[in-house]
């Protein structure tokens, strides 16, 4: 298993397989909806659901998207082919109306998601394969991460790329993700740093936050947007206040392997992370303390909090998903 997503009112999960297969499944009781979703002739590298949870789209290493109609099942229209090599990521724009795929051929598509039909040309100036792609909460911008290490910005609009690319980073830059005003975007990189971006001006704000000693894998900010909390190969989870970069407190230290995933409640009153170490431990943001560790049969990948706050799910290295 790849990828995971839920569905906006968290009754959905979507996960994506080596297998060349989607499937959905109910968040309440853990079963099957209908048969597995068929199509793609290569592994499934990323699912993702349209904000209103009417369709999922998919990517896949055969180089194409397919988008699915949630309720039934069905694919809609023809695969979407222009990719030159595999669908790294897929992404919702906020309405809905855009869906945006990034790829090993270095390329950022976007695609009308009613009809199918490419939107312009491929956004080209990566280098190396595109690792993430993130929409700005108004949809107006796209930023992507690639493996040339850079980070670039995009008005969805036009295409046209905004400003010179965002570079500091060296190496891949991992992880990128807007502040909830989207004013901000935070970065993870290999170099074990994060860096903040002002969107407008896609200048740094303020020098690189360091600390961590080993790659960062994950940044989230708080609901509010003043925290962002990053994930790190070297065990640890920091928090920073995102006006000054300064660090909050001392790093969160439990983990005894790298930290692959981190996450805030909808409320923020809780950081969740998630590590190769089998463990998910959860954490009060305002003390810092540990509120509890649980266990899982296998190194966990991802973890998101439901809508309510009340559940959070666990994409586990060997494939399968438990929830709390």
């Amino acid at each position: 298993v790849t990828s995971v997503c839920f569905s906006p009112d968290g009754k959905v999960l979507a996960s994506g397989s080596y297998d060349n297969t989607v499937r959905v499944w109910d968040t309440q009781t853990g079963a099957a909806i209908g048969e597995p979703l068929t199509g793609h002739t290569d592994w499934v590298s990323s699912v993702c659901f349209s904000p209103d949870g009417k369709v999922l789209a998919s990517g896949s290493y055969d180089n194409t998207i397919r988008v699915w109609d949630t309720q039934t099942g069905a694919a809609i229209g023809e695969p979407l082919t222009g990719h030159t090599d595999w669908v790294s990521s897929v992404c919702f724009s906020p309405d809905c109306k855009v869906l945006a795929s990034g790829s090993s051929d270095n390329t950022i598509r976007v695609w009308d998601a009613q009809t199918g039909a490419a939107i312009g040309e491929p956004l080209t100036g990566h280098t190396d394969w595109v690792s993430s792609l993130c929409f700005s909460p108004d949809g107006k911008v796209l930023a992507s991460g690639s493996s040339d290490n850079t980070i670039r910005v995009w008005d969805t609009q036009t295409g046209a790329a905004i400003g010179e690319p965002l570079t500091g980073h060296t190496v891949w830059a991992r992880s990128v993700c807007f502040s909830p005003d989207g004013k901000v975007l935070a970065s993870g990189s290999y170099n074990n740093t994060i860096r903040v971006w002002d969107t407008q001006t896609g200048a740094a704000i303020g020098e690189p936050l360091t600390g961590h000693t080993g790659w960062v894998r994950s940044v989230c900010f708080s609901p509010d947007g003043k925290v962002l909390a990053s994930g790190s190969a070297d065990h640890t989870i920091r928090v920073w206040d995102v006006q000054t970069g300064a660090a909050i407190g001392e790093p969160l230290i439990g983990h005894t392997h790298w930290v692959t995933s981190v996450c805030f409640s909808p409320d923020g009153k809780v950081l969740a992370s998630g590590s190769d170490d089998k463990t998910i431990r959860v954490w009060d943001t305002h003390t810092g303390a540990a509120l509890s560790e649980l266990r899982s049969h296998s190194a966990i990948r991802s973890i998101w909090f439901l809508p309510d706050g009340t559940l959070f799910i666990a994409h586990c290295q060997n494939g399968s998903a438990s929830s709390w």
